[in-house]
């Protein structure tokens, strides 16, 4: 298998426009089969694709995968858990009920990313409520091309508009249930392994786009060392308080490459820079969030504002 960083240094970037996400998921895998890890292979697809949307794919692919290592290679999939009320796990209201050992989903999902182009959902559901009050969720893979299944696109969103994103509603459709809780193992995991692969295909991205632009061998340097940051993220244990804390420090870190970055982005194809212009706020559409898991990490070792040293 090939070393991610002499990929990144030496391989020629394919210089056809990709004009679709099926373009840019067939690059992906045409690259996927050189690297053994889901994080590399997020990485080399980032660097395949010519906007940062097409990156965003590599990541979110390789982040299902890592969470499913069953899935089938070139299958593209899609997690579909946010309704009305949200993705919390108490708004999550869509029912999964077992039959004589047959699973059915009904409900609507407001905002399922790749929604319309899935060929597998992975839905969140409610099984019930728990002794305890709580809403006890199911995970479970739906075959999105089956009677009953409804996917509706949304309107484009200003950035990444290459990305599709719809609401799906389910009618008495079939599924598949996998094993354990839908949140503890399965949504909840995915945001920290999301977080990870998205920001790996995003470094392989900008590597592309640095040796485009002839940026400094120390800004390419720069970069194979936040790729370096994020390779060494143990996802063995993606809710571990440790790994979040290592999460927040490969972002804060991957924040100051962005700052440095700025002057040299004159550099670049004005295409290209506009894109990024356009399609950076994409980086932080789960900030919020990540930054409560952040507090909440260091919370469970003990360490609060102000105290241990944790936020200095």
């Amino acid at each position: 298998m090939d070393s991610v960083f002499d990929y990144l240094l030496t391989e020629t970037p394919d210089p056809t426009p990709l004009e679709s996400i099926t373009d840019a998921w067939t690059r992906h895998r045409a690259t996927a089969d050189r690297f053994d890890t889901t994080v590399d292979i997020a990485i080399a697809g980032g660097f395949g694709a010519d906007r940062l949307g097409f990156a965003f794919l590599s990541g979110y692919q390789q982040a299902l995968r890592a969470l499913l290592p069953d899935l089938s290679a070139d299958e593209l999939v899609a997690v579909s858990a946010t309704e009305a009320g949200g993705a919390h796990p108490s708004a999550i209201a869509t029912p999964v009920t077992e039959t004589d050992g047959r699973w059915r989903v009904n409900g609507t999902k407001t905002f399922t990313t790749l929604g319309i182009l899935a060929r597998r959902l992975l839905v969140i559901a409610s099984a019930g409520t728990s002794a305890d009050g709580r809403n006890r969720l199911r995970a479970v893979l739906v075959d999105a091309a089956q009677p009953g299944v409804d996917v509706t696109n949304l309107p484009v969103v200003p950035f990444a508009p290459e990305i599709p994103h719809a609401s799906v509603t389910f009618t008495d459709v079939a599924a598949e249930p996998l094993p354990g809780d839908g949140y503890s193992d399965y949504l909840k995991p995915f945001r920290t392994i999301e977080d990870v692969h998205v920001l790996a295909a995003t470094l392989g991205w900008l590597m592309r786009v640095g040796r485009e632009s002839g940026w400094p061998r120390a800004t390419l340097q720069r970069l194979l060392a936040a790729v370096a940051f994020v390779r060494g993220l143990d996802m063995d244990q993606p809710t571990a308080p440790g790994g979040h804390i290592a999460l927040g420090g490969a972002y804060a870190y991957f924040e100051q490459v962005l700052t440095e970055l700025e002057p040299q982005w004159a550099q670049a194809d004005p295409v290209v820079r506009e894109r990024w212009k356009r399609d950076r706020r994409l980086l932080a559409t789960a900030g919020k969030v990540r930054a409560q898991r952040l507090t909440a990490a260091w919370q469970s070792v003990g360490m609060v504002a102000g105290a241990g040293g944790a936020d200095r």
